[in-house]
């Protein structure tokens, strides 16, 4: 029974390697390697027998994708997996990026063109600068605007006299 120990560890190891290649710039040598501990392993144990050999084979089809689902699954987040990870991006908010509902109560309010609206550009609506598409094609810079359509994160303007 101690000749099964090392087909294991291999096939752990074949596991352990797919889980590095993501982690380090390999080139593909993990991969390579990786391969190699689980065909080496499942040698191993037809070596020993036929019967061995499948259930070999059967271990690697458990082992390996439980190695997979722990590495990828549980392991961002424990402790250290949270440590070694970048944190998934927050919604951001403010002038570059607004929100859709905080653009809707822009509609029908006036602002000025800060950047040349041809069509796209910068308008300034009560100190808030949002990026705007001008109906007509091109607005001058310092130009009144009304916000006519808000469609999704794009806000349309008309040039108003004034």
């Amino acid at each position: 029974m101690e000749w099964v120990v090392f087909p294991l560890f291999l096939l752990l190891a074949s596991a352990v390697l797919l889980v590095a290649e993501v982690f380090v710039p390999s080139a593909g040598i993990l991969t390579v390697l990786a391969i190699a501990c689980g065909i080496w392993g499942i040698s191993l144990f037809f070596q020993h027998n036929i019967v061995a050999g499948w259930i070999g084979i059967g271990s690697a089809g458990v082992l390996i994708p439980a190695v997979l689902v722990i590495a990828y699954k549980v392991f961002p987040k424990t402790p250290f997996g949270k440590a070694m990870l970048l944190a998934p991006p927050e919604d951001p908010q403010g002038d570059g990026v607004p929100d859709a509902d905080e653009l809707r109560s822009l509609l029908g309010r006036v602002g000025r063109v800060q950047a040349v609206l041809h069509p796209v550009g910068l308008c300034d609506f009560s100190g808030r600068r949002v990026e705007c598409v001008a109906e007509s094609g091109y607005v001058e810079r310092g130009k009144s605007v009304e916000v006519i359509a808000v469609q999704g994160a794009q806000l349309t303007v008309r040039e108003t006299e004034g």
